[in-house]
C-alpha cells in the first residue's frame, strides 16, 4: 500500500507537467520502477485515477491528465425536446452537442465528453456515459401481461421502467406518478419504485404538476411545516411594532398583475423641492419565517416560488405568502424599507434601510396603472393617485437613463402568457405586456436591490449578491461572425468587453429585420446570473454591487438577505463567530438558490412548451406566417408573432435536396440554391401538435419575404 502511495504521489507529478499521453511503459520509465510488482502497482494506480476521471486513457491506450487535455470535458447533459443537448459546465460555457453525437447518452447523465469545431462553433461529441442520475422520475402507469410499467413523460430518456407491484398496488393505467429507481435489470430496462401517484392524466391541472415533479417542485408542504403554521398569526399585533417606523400615515400601495396574491413589494414617493424620496417597502418575511425551524427549512429546500402558467407552487404555504406576509391592502403589514433620495438627474444623495410597518392604500393593477402612466385613461378608483403615480414614472424614467448612461442593458425580449380555461386547458398565447408600469417597478426594484447591497458591501460583512460575470471574448468574436455572415457590419470593439459594448451591439442591429432573433442570440451567448458570496458585480445592470431583497416571500436569498440586514443593521451582531459561521453557510445558501433557480426556470419553460403544444393541437391545418428563429441540421424552427415555435423538418421541403449549411446559418437546395436563412420570413401550415411530447411541427407551404432562390 505504502508502495502505491508513492507511485500515485510520482505520477501525478509527472503528469502535471506534460501535455501529451503517455503509455504504461514510458510512464515506468519515466517514475524509474525496476520490478514487475512495481509495474503492476502503476496499473492498479492509473485504473484508480481513470476511474476517478483525473486521468484519461486515450483510444490508443495512453494516459494524460484531464486537466491536461482541453479537448476532454465532463459533465451533466441536459438533451433539448428538439433532439440535441448541452454539456454543463460549471465554470465554463455550455458545450452544444448535436443529436448524432449524443452516443446512447440520455438527458441528465454524467457524460465524458470531446470538444471539436464544426463550422464556426465548438461542439461536443460523448464519448461514454460516466453516471446515470435516474430520480424524479414521471410518467404514465401502464400494464402489460399484468405488470405495471412506467411511460416516461421525458422522451428524452430512452430507457424502460418496470414498477415493484407493491408500490404501485393503488396505481390504475393513466395515472400519473412520481417514482424512484432501485436497480437495472438489464441493459435499458430497470426496476423502479412509485414514491407518489400525482393524479389522472385526464384530470385538470395534472399536466403541470407532473412537469413540477420532475424537477423536484412539490405542491404539497411535509407535516412539519403543516404544524407549525398553527402557531402563526393571522393579522399583525401591536407588540410587532415595536422598534419599528410607523409608516401608515404616508401614500403607500401595490402595482402587480391583476391575479396576484403574493404581494412582497409596495412603493412611496415624496417631494422635496426638486429631489425625489423613494420609497420601497418589501414584506418582513423574515420576522415569521425563522431559522432552524421547518417552515425555514422548507422554504431553503424550495429555493423559490414556481409560476408555471397560471399555477403558483410557492415557496412558503399560502398562510404566509397570501396571508400574513403579503401587502394587502388596508392591513397592517410588518415591512423592511429602502428610502432613497435623488436628485433631478437620478444620482442618489442619501439613503435609510430600517425595519417599518405600512398600511397599503390601494392594491393597483399593471393594467390599470398603464392605462392612467399612457394613455391618459383614469379609473374613477385611482384618480387620486393619478399625479403621485405620473411623478414616480418621471422618475422610473429619470432612474433609467442614468442607468444606461452606465451601461445597463435591456434586451427587451418579449414573453409569452397562456391562457386557459376553467379546466385547465390552453385557449390561447399572448406575448406578455411590459409597458412603463412594468417597467416602473422593475427600475424601483432594481434601484433598492443595488442600494442595499451596496451598502452592505461598504460595510465588508459577508452577504448574498446576485452577480453576472461579463461574457467571453470568443463568445462575442462568434456573434460578430454570425453578423458578418448575415451581411451586416458593425464597429464594436472587443478589446475591452463592457456593458457599454452590448449597449453599442444592440444599436447597431436595432432595426435590422433579425434584431428580436438576434437581440435573444446575443443574450445566450453571455453568461446566467447566479448567487454568490462574493460580490463581482452585475454585468447586465452595469452596476458595481447587487443582491435580490425585494421578493422574501418569492425567493430563498431575499429572505437571507432581510435576515443579514436585521443581524447587522438592527441587532449590531458584528462578532467573529457569526461572522465565520456565515462565510461558511452562505456558500451553500448561494449555490442551492442557484441549483432552484434554475429547477423553477426549466419547469416554467417545460409548461409553456407543453400549453402551446396543446393549444396547436387545435390549429392543426391553419396557416401562419412567421420568421426563421434557428436553423439546424434537420431543420428550421419558425417562430410566429404569439412567440409560438415549431419544426419545418429538412424533409419535408419541397422541389429539391436541401443541405444544411452551418457557416451561412441556412440551409440550402442542391440544384436550385433556394435558401432559408435565420431572420427570413416565411408562410407556414401547422401539420401536427402533441402536447404529450411538446412538440409542433410545421410544413413551408409558401415563400414569403426573404426565403430566396440564388442564381
Amino acid at each position: 500500500m505504502k508502495g502505491m502511495i508513492i507511485i500515485k504521489d510520482g505520477l501525478l507529478k509527472i503528469l502535471e507537467n506534460i501535455h501529451e499521453a503517455k503509455s504504461l511503459i514510458e510512464i515506468n520509465d519515466l517514475l524509474n520502477l525496476k520490478t514487475v510488482d512495481e509495474l503492476k502497482e502503476l496499473q492498479a494506480v492509473l485504473k484508480e485515477l481513470v476511474d476517478e476521471y483525473v486521468v484519461y486513457n486515450t483510444k490508443s491506450d495512453k494516459y494524460i491528465l484531464f486537466k491536461n487535455c482541453p479537448s476532454l470535458k465532463i459533465g451533466r447533459i441536459s438533451v433539448n425536446k428538439k433532439g440535441f443537448g448541452f454539456l454543463i459546465l460549471p465554470n465554463e460555457e455550455d458545450l452544444y452537442i448535436d443529436d448524432d453525437n449524443l452516443n446512447d447518452a440520455i438527458d441528465d447523465d454524467i457524460v465524458l465528453c470531446e470538444k471539436f469545431k464544426r463550422g464556426l462553433k465548438m461542439e461536443g461529441r460523448v464519448l461514454k456515459v460516466v453516471k446515470r442520475e435516474l430520480k424524479n422520475l414521471v410518467g404514465e402507469v401502464y400494464y402489460e401481461n399484468n405488470i405495471p410499467y412506467l411511460k416516461l413523460d421525458d422522451n428524452k430518456k430512452n430507457i424502460k421502467v418496470k414498477l415493484d407491484k407493491e408500490s404501485a398496488a393503488r396505481c390504475v393505467a393513466g395515472h400519473k406518478v412520481l417514482v424512484t429507481v432501485e436497480k437495472e435489470i438489464k441493459n435499458h430496462l430497470y426496476l423502479g419504485h412509485v414514491l407518489k401517484i400525482i393524479g389522472h392524466k385526464d384530470d385538470p391541472g395534472v399536466d403541470i404538476l407532473s412537469i413540477a415533479y420532475k424537477y423536484g417542485i412539490y405542491n404539497e408542504f411535509p407535516d412539519k411545516v403543516v404544524a407549525e403554521l398553527g402557531d402563526l398569526p393571522v393579522e399583525v399585533s401591536k407588540d410587532e411594532l415595536v422598534n419599528r417606523r410607523n409608516l401608515t400615515d404616508k401614500i403607500i400601495f401595490t402595482i402587480d398583475d391583476d391575479s396576484t396574491k403574493d404581494i412582497d413589494d409596495a412603493i412611496s414617493l415624496e417631494m422635496h423641492g426638486d429631489n425625489y424620496i423613494l420609497g420601497v417597502h418589501i414584506a418582513d418575511v423574515s420576522y415569521y419565517v425563522k431559522e432552524n425551524t421547518a417552515l425555514g427549512d422548507e422554504a431553503f429546500l424550495r429555493g423559490t416560488s414556481s409560476y408555471l402558467a397560471d399555477t403558483v407552487i410557492p415557496m412558503l404555504p399560502h398562510q404566509l405568502s397570501n396571508g400574513i406576509c403579503s401587502l394587502n391592502e388596508n392591513v397592517i403589514r410588518l415591512t423592511f424599507s429602502c428610502q432613497m433620495t435623488y436628485d433631478p438627474n437620478g444620482k442618489l444623495l442619501d439613503y435609510d434601510i430600517f425595519p417599518s410597518y405600512i398600511k397599503s392604500c390601494k392594491k393597483m393593477t399593471y393594467k390599470k396603472v398603464n392605462d392612467i402612466l399612457m394613455r391618459d385613461i383614469v379609473d374613477p378608483e385611482y384618480a387620486k393617485y393619478k399625479d403621485i403615480l405620473l411623478k414616480m414614472n418621471e422618475l422610473a424614467h429619470i432612474l433609467r437613463k442614468y442607468k444606461e448612461k452606465r451601461g445597463y442593458i435591456d434586451f427587451n425580449l418579449d414573453e409569452a402568457k397562456v391562457i386557459q380555461d376553467e379546466n385547465g386547458k390552453a385557449i390561447d398565447i399572448q406575448k406578455r405586456l411590459r409597458e412603463d408600469g412594468e417597467k416602473l417597478i422593475e427600475d424601483f426594484m432594481i434601484a433598492a436591490n443595488e442600494c442595499v447591497a451596496t451598502h452592505i458591501y461598504n460595510m465588508d460583512l459577508p452577504f448574498i449578491y446576485r452577480v453576472h460575470e461579463s461574457p467571453k471574448p470568443e463568445k462575442i468574436e462568434e456573434f460578430l461572425t454570425m453578423i458578418k455572415l448575415l451581411g451586416y457590419k458593425t464597429h464594436t470593439s472587443l478589446k475591452n468587453i463592457t456593458p457599454h459594448t452590448m449597449q453599442n451591439l444592440l444599436a447597431e442591429l436595432n432595426g435590422v429585420k433579425e434584431f428580436k432573433t438576434l437581440s435573444s442570440m446575443l443574450l445566450r451567448s453571455m453568461r446566467k446570473a447566479i448567487y454568490s458570496k462574493d460580490n463581482i458585480g452585475h454585468f447586465g445592470i452595469a452596476s458595481s454591487a447587487y443582491t435580490h431583497f425585494t421578493s422574501p416571500i418569492r425567493r430563498f436569498p431575499d429572505l437571507e438577505v432581510h435576515r443579514l440586514l436585521k443581524k447587522y443593521l438592527v441587532e449590531q451582531d458584528f462578532s467573529m463567530t457569526t461572522i465565520d459561521n456565515l462565510n461558511t453557510s452562505l456558500i451553500e445558501i448561494a449555490e442551492h438558490s442557484s441549483e432552484r433557480e434554475v429547477a423553477a426556470q426549466n419547469a416554467e419553460r417545460d409548461v409553456e412548451d407543453m400549453k402551446m403544444a396543446e393549444y396547436m393541437e387545435e390549429h392543426v391545418g391553419e396557416e401562419y406566417v412567421g420568421k426563421i428563429s434557428s436553423v439546424t441540421n434537420f431543420g428550421l424552427f419558425v417562430q410566429l408573432d404569439n412567440l409560438i415555435e415549431g419544426l419545418v423538418h429538412i424533409s419535408t421541403l419541397k422541389g429539391d435536396y436541401y443541405n444544411y449549411v452551418p457557416e451561412l446559418l441556412s440551409i440550402i437546395g442542391k440544384s436550385t440554391k433556394k435558401t432559408y436563412r435565420l431572420g427570413d420570413e416565411i408562410k407556414v401550415k401547422c401539420v401536427a401538435a402533441s402536447k404529450y411530447t411538446s412538440l409542433i411541427d410545421f410544413e413551408v407551404i409558401e415563400e414569403h419575404g426573404n426565403s430566396k432562390q440564388e442564381s
